[in-house]
């Protein structure tokens, strides 16, 4: 039986940790890392990830030569990040904190970039939260810095279902187990949440253990968000529809926002 989703968009990861990767491989992989990449290389400086998790998108960077800042509140996350750092041997050393992005612990205008990927921002289930990390990530940022956001796209239109089997597949940890996924979506409209139930199963052999956590994600839409950062101090450059440059509509699969720190 499934727990009642939580009460901060913050829980749930720690949970989630053991399975990031193996279900991220699924569904988005590496599609966006030669885009933040891209926009790292060229930001002139420091570079700071917002929600760094397991090193998905850090660790490339780094490889390529970006020196970069990754925060996370996630423990267990920040722990295969770590393994992942210590295993790196190329291009810069990746620096990982655990923290809060409401209230970043780095010195003013400390980077010239700053990333928020694959909707790390709508976790903040708040408006309050999401104008703290707006007022944090903008005190941290040099005069003229840029600001990278990545929304999940149209949460809103996600189709509610129950008890689906969403993935199943070999996961390889010390002889390999099998895993299952099996999702509960919902959407609380009152409250502008998607929430994801879900319960992943591992067996090896006859044994089988099961974790079943929620995750909460904040449908907030490309224009909505842009009006925020305007009101944060930042002025919007360009509203992006995948990761080759192409332009914003409603209706692209990917919803990114580039803005720059103005005052």
């Amino acid at each position: 039986m499934a727990k009642r989703p939580s009460s901060e968009g913050y829980e749930g990861w720690d949970d989630y940790a053991p399975f990031y990767d193996w279900e991220n491989a699924r569904t988005l992989g590496r599609r966006d890392v030669p885009f933040w990449r891209h926009i790292a290389l060229n930001a002139g400086g420091p570079v700071l990830e917002l929600g760094c998790g397991t090193g998905r998108i850090a660790l490339p960077l780094g490889r390529a030569g970006v020196p970069l800042v990754g925060i996370d509140r996630s423990e267990p996350m920040l722990a295969r990040a770590r393994r992942r750092v210590a295993r790196t041997r190329v291009g810069r050393p990746v620096r990982l904190v655990r923290g809060d992005i409401r209230a970043l612990p780095f010195p003013g205008a400390a980077f010239s970039l700053v990333l928020a990927p694959y909707g790390v921002l709508q976790s903040l289930l708040r408006e309050r939260d999401l104008a703290a990390t707006l007022a944090a990530v903008h005190g941290v940022l040099q005069p003229g810095g840029m600001f990278g956001v990545e929304l999940v796209a149209d949460l809103p239109s996600w189709d509610e279902y129950r008890q689906r089997v969403s993935l199943r597949g070999w996961r390889r940890r010390k002889g390999g187990t099998h895993v299952t996924l099996v999702e509960t979506v919902k959407q609380d409209r009152a409250r502008h949440l998607t929430i994801f139930e879900q319960e992943f199963t591992e067996r090896r052999g006859r044994r089988r253990t099961s974790r079943t956590f929620a995750l909460k994600f904040r449908t907030l839409s490309v224009p909505q968000m842009a009006r925020r950062l305007a009101k944060a101090g930042f002025e919007v450059t360009a509203t992006l529809g995948d990761y080759r440059g192409a332009p914003w509509d409603s209706r692209a699969e990917v919803w990114i926002i580039l803005a720059k720190r103005t005052i």
